[in-house]
């Protein structure tokens, strides 16, 4: 688990693809002294698994296919900035909300308005996913914890104070770019539930 709360922006420092999948390494400037082989850290909002530690301050993971088409590493590149956040320990503040770092997919940055410091982002999310976006709910950009400000259709609108721009990656967003997103769990909880109320109703 994770908490959305952005603790560094690395980059991605090697990248080899595989025909089933890629093995890829990044650069943090997080103290990893503590970190181990098969820890989990959340990169742009990807739960990735720690496969080795080629030099200081590198490690590397290995992306499934899966992984690959449902997120923005498909597209990855050497040099790329990415943001970073390791597992959720216990005791550890739960500053922005339960992140499980599994990505649903891509959503498109519509447009970008300046408001002074501040900036609103309005994305274009999948129809399968915008259901499960609400006004003041939250939702996951690129491992970014973030309080959804107004719904319309598939489209909704985030507002990044200059702490996050600075940040994280997602100040370097431009019109059209594509962020990971991770919708939040509890509504797909919600309409399973729902699902199987129904279906019992119908039987009844």
């Amino acid at each position: 688990m994770f908490t959305g709360i952005i603790q560094d922006v690395g980059h991605t420092r090697h990248i080899k693809h595989e025909q089933q999948q890629s093995h890829m390494t990044f650069e943090t400037n997080l103290d990893m002294s503590g970190w181990q082989l098969g820890d989990s850290v959340a990169v742009d909002g990807c739960c990735l698994t720690i496969t080795d530690f080629p030099s200081k301050n590198t490690w590397s993971a290995t992306l499934s296919l899966e992984t690959l088409k449902l997120t923005t590493f498909s597209h990855a590149k050497i040099g790329k900035k990415v943001n970073m956040e390791p597992a959720l320990c216990v005791g550890d503040a739960l500053g922005g909300h339960i992140v499980t770092g599994h990505v649903d997919g891509l959503a498109q940055v519509k447009n970008i308005t300046n408001i002074g410091e501040h900036k609103a982002f309005t994305f274009v999310a999948p129809q399968e996913l915008a259901r499960y976006i609400v006004k003041k709910g939250s939702v996951t950009l690129n491992g970014t914890s973030l309080t959804v400000n107004d719904v319309d259709e598939c489209c909704f609108t985030v507002n990044l104070i200059p702490h996050t721009l600075s940040h994280t990656n997602l100040g370097q967003l431009q019109e059209n770019d594509r962020v990971n997103i991770e919708t939040d769990m509890f509504a797909r909880y919600v309409e399973r539930i729902m699902y199987f109320q129904n279906k019992s109703e119908e039987t009844k």
